[in-house]
């Protein structure tokens, strides 16, 4: 249940609230908003299909929370198994198929951003919840999830796959954000081991993190759900982050 009382629209049913939404605050890390597939396709979803950009405004009218999702075509030739490359993938396929008018099968979640002052009233559940009926008001019986899992930073050094399957004695999983999907019907189908990708100067990074970035190797940033990897002799740092791919039947 929620602790605050809010209204959840899409931008194609309230296109005035774009700015409010484009001007709502957020918690991610700032290397994270550098990931050039997302630069260049996550900005398009609320203008190219407002129909699947949503937010929740409280009850004075201020924008609170947004959920975006893309539909694509996870049955096209060549594709079929949800891709290693998660998020980024996910992105490219559907500014392709809706490019091309090739026909979505599928509903991707990307995102569902609460803003910082109302995090902790379960509007993360509430913003999912709405994004899986939006996806069956238009259609389809399915939504997948490329998941961040949000405490993974705190263990850079776990694999992915140990973290992902690690469950609680109730036999929901242990990181809060898959326990969320977990609890809305979600299963687990596979980890995208290089949802996203940055990679960057090490001005850059240190600009990003106010970290030395000056021995090469491996760097624990924070936020980073694994640690970036650090090539001084090549001016360069990489992160290649993992995801968690669920399946949400509807």
């Amino acid at each position: 249940m929620t602790g605050m009382d809010v209204k959840v629209s899409t931008l194609a049913e309230r296109p005035d609230r774009l700015p409010a939404v484009l001007a709502m605050a957020d918690t991610w890390p700032e290397f994270v908003t550098n990931d050039p597939v997302g630069n260049a396709h996550y900005g398009r979803i609320p203008t190219e299909l407002p129909q699947y950009a949503l937010f929740a405004e409280d009850e004075r009218g201020e924008v609170v929370a947004h959920a975006y999702s893309v539909p694509f075509s996870l049955a096209a030739e060549g594709r079929g198994a949800l891709p290693a490359r998660g998020w980024d993938q996910t992105l490219l396929w559907a500014f392709a198929d809706l490019r091309r008018g090739t026909r979505p099968d599928t509903v991707s979640a990307i995102s569902v951003v609460i803003a910082p002052h109302a995090q902790g009233h379960g509007l993360s559940g509430v913003m999912l919840s709405a994004m899986r009926d939006n996806a069956r008001a238009h259609g389809f019986r399915e939504v997948v999830a490329p998941v961040r899992p949000n405490a993974k930073h705190g263990e850079p050094h776990t694999p992915i796959t140990e973290y992902a399957h690690r469950v609680r004695p109730d036999g929901l999983p242990e990181d809060p954000w898959l326990r969320v999907h977990a609890r809305a019907g979600a299963t687990i189908d596979s980890v995208a081991p290089a949802s996203m990708t940055v990679s960057a100067s090490l001005e850059d990074w240190r600009r990003w993190t106010g970290l030395p970035f000056d021995t090469p190797g491996d760097v624990e940033v924070p936020g980073a759900l694994v640690p970036v990897r650090c090539e001084p002799e090549r001016g360069y740092a990489v992160y290649v982050e993992p995801n968690v791919w669920m399946r949400h039947p509807l």
